[in-house]
């Protein structure tokens, strides 16, 4: 019996203990769930009923400088995923019905994408007004699926503009590792290209949120009346120094040929007036989620249209450069305004190699300034052996190429200014000879540059040797209406006297207004016009043809520089496409009006 009751006491006191254990984890938990963890319980309360949706702001406009369009928004839907209310089987299988898309591209996109299991995920933009209507209808059969309206870039077609404008698309890992990585999120669109990356910061604003009470099941209750929404801040809008009418002549004029490029600048100031690259792609595929049929397309393209060839195309300059050779020479006292070398008769030997003139037949004696008009290789091979490698690239450096302009563009290519450390590093130190001056001297060889550089070498000889910064952004207006004008700056001065400038000029002048001149198709008689032309040796094909000019002469307000590829001679396709373009400025500007005014009318 005493055994049987010390048993049950024994019973007793373990049943005791486990119950007087259960009551206290009980009550910790009670006391976890309603002190200790209190703040974040209630948060994570709050946020199944309220969802936290971005204020996209508009994106500023860019208009020209007579304020004429050329970048835009327009309204878009865009469909996205809260994955916290998602349910198994029928959120995957909605969405996938919505958009078109298939479920492991969604799910790519929202593991992508995502920031917070809470915050609508971006799946696909730019969706129909039609597909947006059978969501708001029948939502209940698609929880944690959502829209919101939103404004898309749109690009002014027939501008051929993409080559400044760029374009905008979504947030990558690698832009959030960025300076400004922390004002952005995945999902968002940002500038990729062009301006709308190099102004985006102004461009983009900043975003605002707005908190929104949902039921249980998904379904909007309306704005979370105990939490003020955040406003977006507009973007800034930029007024360019693009001339629209300029653009469209620009692109017109070099649309018939397969690939080129052309760049007009008021050398005054360094606005660039008109820049075009062709051929181009249409910015606006890439304001919603390009296919990747249509990137690879694009990409494997033979004509390269996403080359940006106004500041990354590469190519040998040709005669055009000419000019920096017989500055040069007279710089450095080797010749004379009125010095005669040794006749052209066809080309001139050096060493075992004999160098050509593209004129077989000769060119005869001739002085610095003819040798210009006539663009003679065999006056300018002399110039360049007495130079040397090193005297032409120090030259060459010094009227700015081997270096970026600093055009308020990214990416933009330095061109090579062929200097003995470059000659030695890729040849070896007794691997090239100095007879490399004389290609050099022509703007061949080792010599590259991009049509942006070459036009601001000539705004320099147009404009008494100042060479003004090439910039696109004339001014930004703030939301507020605050403007922030732009002041052209001074980027170097050429390497060449007044005096030296004035024998240039002429030889200039007389490529156009000369007998013999290269370019004396583009005389005419409202205007005066200068320029040279050029014919670059091209290893893959056929030659590029080149012509920079610029008008009018005695106060040169435009310099325009043309290249198209494989095409030929400069003088008989660059230099008419150029002569289009200063045409429609002069044009534009009154001075074939009033010339013709004073003729009594007519035209030519």
């Amino acid at each position: 019996m005493d055994r049987f009751q010390l048993s049950l006491d024994a019973r007793s006191r373990i049943a005791l203990f486990i119950v007087a254990s259960v009551i206290i984890i009980l009550l910790g938990g009670l006391i976890k769930l309603q002190i200790l963890d209190h703040a974040k319980l209630s948060a994570q309360s709050e946020n199944n009923r309220i969802r936290v949706v971005p204020i996209i702001p508009r994106r500023g406009h860019v208009v020209d400088r007579n304020g004429e369009v050329i970048i835009d928004n327009r309204p878009s839907y865009t469909i996205s995923v809260v994955p916290a209310e998602e349910v198994e089987g029928v959120t995957m299988a909605g969405l996938a019905e919505l958009t078109g898309l298939d479920t492991t591209v969604i799910r790519r996109r929202i593991q992508r994408n995502m920031v917070s299991r809470y915050q609508p995920t971006p799946v696909k933009r730019d969706v129909s007004f039609e597909t947006v209507a059978v969501l708001e209808e029948q939502n209940y059969r698609f929880p944690g699926i959502t829209y919101h309206m939103e404004r898309v870039r749109r690009y002014a077609d027939s501008l051929g503009s993409e080559c400044f404008t760029g374009y905008v698309g979504e947030v990558s890992t690698d832009d959030l590792k960025g300076d400004q990585g922390a004002d952005l999120r995945l999902g968002c669109m940002i500038g990729k290209k062009g301006l709308e990356k190099h102004y985006d910061y102004l461009l983009r604003g900043r975003e605002g949120t707005a908190y929104i009470e949902v039921s249980a099941s998904g379904q909007i209750l309306g704005p979370y009346e105990d939490r003020s929404p955040i406003p977006a801040k507009p973007g800034t809008d930029l007024v360019l120094t693009i001339d629209n009418d300029i653009q469209r002549e620009a692109l017109h004029a070099i649309d018939s040929f397969c690939c080129g490029a052309v760049v007009a600048i008021d050398p005054r100031s360094g606005e660039i007036l008109a820049m075009t690259s062709y051929p181009s792609y249409d910015a606006n595929i890439f304001s919603s989620v390009i296919p990747e049929s249509l990137w690879q397309e694009i990409s494997n393209d033979s004509t390269h249209p996403l080359l940006n060839r106004p500041i990354n195309g590469l190519y040998p300059p040709g005669s055009t450069t000419k000019l920096v050779t017989a500055g040069a020479a007279l710089e450095e006292g080797l010749v004379t305004p009125g010095t005669l070398l040794k006749p052209c008769l066809g080309g001139i030997q050096f060493g075992n190699r004999w160098f050509g003139c593209w004129n077989p037949g000769g060119h005869g004696s001739l002085t610095l300034v003819h040798a210009i008009e006539q663009s003679c290789d065999v006056y300018l091979y002399q110039c360049g052996r007495m130079l040397t490698v090193k005297g032409l690239s120090d030259y060459i450096g010094r009227c700015g190429f081997g270096r970026v302009t600093n055009i308020d563009l990214p990416a933009e290519a330095a061109g090579l200014d062929p200097t003995p450390e470059y000659l030695n590093e890729r040849y070896g130190k007794h691997g090239w000879t100095e007879g490399l001056a004389l290609n050099i001297a022509i703007g061949q060889g080792e010599f590259l540059t991009t049509p942006l550089q070459l036009a601001q070498f000539y705004c320099g000889l147009a404009d008494d040797g100042v060479v003004y910064q090439p910039h696109l952004v004339k001014k930004a207006i703030s939301p507020s209406g605050e403007e922030m004008v732009v002041t052209p700056k001074v980027s170097f001065r050429l390497p060449f006297s007044e005096q030296t400038l004035t024998v240039l000029r002429e030889g200039l002048k007389l490529v156009v207004e000369g007998e013999h001149g290269t370019a004396r198709s583009l005389r005419n008689k409202y205007y005066t016009l200068g320029g040279k032309t050029g014919t670059a040796e091209n290893p893959h094909g056929a030659n590029h043809s080149w012509f920079v000019g610029f008008a009018p002469l005695e106060n040169p307000e435009i310099v325009v520089c043309a290249i198209v590829e494989n095409a030929g001679h400069g003088s008989e396709v660059a230099a008419p496409l150029v002569g289009s373009v200063i045409r429609a400025y002069m044009e534009k500007h009154g001075y074939m009006n009033e010339i013709a005014s004073k003729d009594g009318g007519g035209s030519q």
